[in-house]
């Protein structure tokens, strides 16, 4: 029998310690969180090249509304383009995790026993 590396035991020990960090890593495996993700980033880099012009502009709203409920609560850090840069950020990622943990419950739910009516 082949003993176990030291990486091996390193992550065994990792995932059986922290039960949270595996779930936020499996959620975010999920291809719809990582395309929630990657659409919050097109948006951020648009609200931003935006923003930049002389005009005043409301595009930082679009990517707040799309990161909602998260982005709209941190928004009480002080105001500066950097917070705001961070509350989106916060808010698509805590949100890509849910989005990431629901789809892996749904499909967790499909392959499970059928209901009896």
């Amino acid at each position: 029998m082949n003993a176990p590396t030291a990486h091996e035991e390193h992550s065994a020990m990792t995932t059986s310690q922290n039960p949270f960090l595996r779930t936020v890593r499996e959620a975010l495996s999920s291809v719809v969180a990582l395309v929630y993700l990657g659409a919050c980033a097109i948006l951020l880099i648009w609200a931003l090249t935006a923003d930049a012009g002389d005009d005043a502009s409301f595009a930082g709203v679009i990517p707040l509304f799309a990161t909602a409920p998260v982005s709209l609560v941190l928004l009480m850090l002080p105001d500066h383009i950097s917070m705001a840069v961070l509350a989106i950020a916060l808010g698509a990622l805590v949100n890509a995790v849910l989005i990431g943990w629901c789809v892996r419950t749904l499909r967790r739910g499909r392959g499970g026993s059928t209901p009896t009516a």
